[in-house]
This record gives structure tokens, sequence and C-alpha cells, in this order.
């Protein structure tokens, strides 16, 4: 993704992979490859190949810098968690990208999550000795606290979700929590005059966007409320991956009509370069923009 300006603060990415990644039909539920052949053809050429009949999906963290402090946004599925294929893609372009970005662990001030799947919430700690412990040794990290407290029960429960499989909460979560380094907000939270967060429960309980806003210019950084650009055409489509499809597109729904014919840009996570765009609204569904 390109350098994005809004106002004063300035926004990059760290990619940890990108390219073709799932077929539609494997992801949204209740997927019809016939009935939704128009809308493919109306993609992008950057989100689908057609070689493949895959959807390109992106894993990257963001960063913000706001002029006092330096934050991370989601943080990809990190290293040594131990995940199976085809998670277990490397990891070096995740540090290499930090490095190029002129950054260290230590340069980070805060680390927010917008909501503890293992691909957003994978490099807060990392194995020192046997033990997960911050990766970032002087942040503190942003969890909502309806969606901390869903990923605690499941795990003094014993069970397991889609999206968190392997103890998510226990490698990712706990450890910043014993550290002392962890803040549990609710969606009231706001840093620095220009960041706060919106609601938008429905792919995981407590599913925030957070939304940045400076010098009258607005972007707001989805994480899975969207996660690909079918459902701009059809904001109707969860995921296999939601924990309430319903609410899930309640939200979207909700967000795309508020900053549908504006200039609010959204940074979808999993959004291929130039990730970043505008919703223009197209009778019952929504024309995707990219900030080129």
């Amino acid at each position: 993704m390109k350098r994005l300006q809004i106002g004063d603060v300035a926004i990059t990415s760290l990619i940890e992979r990108d390219g073709p990644w799932r077929r539609p039909e494997d992801f949204f539920l209740n997927y019809d490859s016939a009935a939704k052949a128009a809308d493919v053809a109306k993609l992008a050429p950057e989100v689908f190949d057609r070689a493949s009949g895959k959807m390109v999906i992106t894993y990257q963290t963001f960063v913000v810098r706001t002029g006092r402090h330096t934050i991370l946004v989601d943080t990809c599925t990190g290293e040594d968690k131990g995940y199976p294929a085809p998670m277990d893609f490397p990891k070096q372009p995740w540090l290499d990208a930090m490095a190029a970005e002129g950054l260290t662990p230590a340069d980070i001030d805060y680390v927010f999550c917008t909501h503890l799947h293992i691909d957003h919430s994978g490099w807060n700690t990392k194995l020192v000795n046997g033990q997960w412990v911050p990766t970032f040794p002087n942040a503190k990290y942003i969890f909502h606290k309806g969606e901390y407290a869903a990923w605690e029960a499941l795990e003094r429960e014993g069970k397991e979700r889609a999206g968190g499989a392997g103890g998510v909460w226990r490698m990712n979560c706990e450890p910043i929590v014993k550290a002392g380094q962890a803040l549990l907000v609710d969606e009231s939270f706001t840093l620095d005059d220009c960041i706060s967060l919106i609601l938008t429960p429905g792919h995981s309980p407590g599913h925030v966007c957070v939304k940045i806003s400076s010098k009258g210019q607005t972007a707001i950084i989805a994480g899975d409320m969207m996660h690909h650009q079918l459902q701009c055409l059809d904001p109707t489509m969860s995921t296999i991956f939601c924990w309430d499809p319903h609410a899930a597109a309640e939200s979207r729904k909700r967000v795309f009509e508020e900053v549908a014919e504006t200039d609010t840009l959204l940074l979808p996570i999993h959004f291929p370069t130039p990730t970043a765009g505008r919703l223009k609204r197209a009778g019952g569904s929504y024309d995707w923009i990219f900030a080129r």
C-alpha cells in the first residue's frame, strides 16, 4: 500500500503474505458461483485471480504515525505459533517490512487488535525460552473488552472456534495481560484526539474498526468487517469464520451506508495493494473504487 496521509496522520503497511488464497465458494456462506458470475466479472483485477478462481487475499499490519505515537493495527499471524498449512507461510517478509519502515519492536507505542483471530493478533507475542512474551516491550495493547472476554471464556471452557485454532487467546492475548501491557476498553476509547473505535460485531463478538480523523480527513481500518470486494457488491455475504453471520452483515451494511459517497477511505486488512478505497452506491450494492 502506498503511504497515505490523513491530515497529520501517516499510514503505511507491513505485508506478511499476499496472492491468491481461497475460492469464494470455500469462504462465503451459501455462495452460489453461477449466481455470482456477474459480480465476479465486475471485480478489480487486483482482487481476483481468474486463472485459479481464487480471491487475492493479503495479510498485513497497518502502521499509523500520529506525530505523538507509533501504532500497529492488527499483527497478522506471527511466528512460532505452530499453525498447520496453509497458515505456515514464511514470516520473514513481515519482519523485513518492519525494518524497511525503520522500526524496531521497541519503537511501537500502541498495538490495536480489531479482533483476536489468529491472523490479526499473531505478532502480539514472541516465544522466549518456551514462554510467550509481548513482542513490543514498550507498547500498550488495545483489546475490546467484549472481544477479550469471549476468547478467554472459550479457552477456559476448552473450546475452539474457527479463526482461533491452537489457543489464540493463550498465546496471543493472555501473556499481554500478565505483562501488564493490555488495555481492555470499550468502543468509547480514543487516542491522540484522532483515533477512535467503531463497534462492528458479528465477525467476532467485539470486533471493532479503527477510525482515524485529522484535519477534516477520515480513514477507517476495517479489520474483517469486510474481506473482499465481493462483499461490496453484496453486503449480506458473510464468511465461514463469522461468529454471527447476520450481525456481521448488519455491521457491514451500517458502515457502508455511512461512508458511501463520502471521502472516507476504507482500509480493509485483507485487500491487496493499493488496499485503500471508497464506496459509491450502485442500487442496492456498492462499487469499490481503489484509491490509486
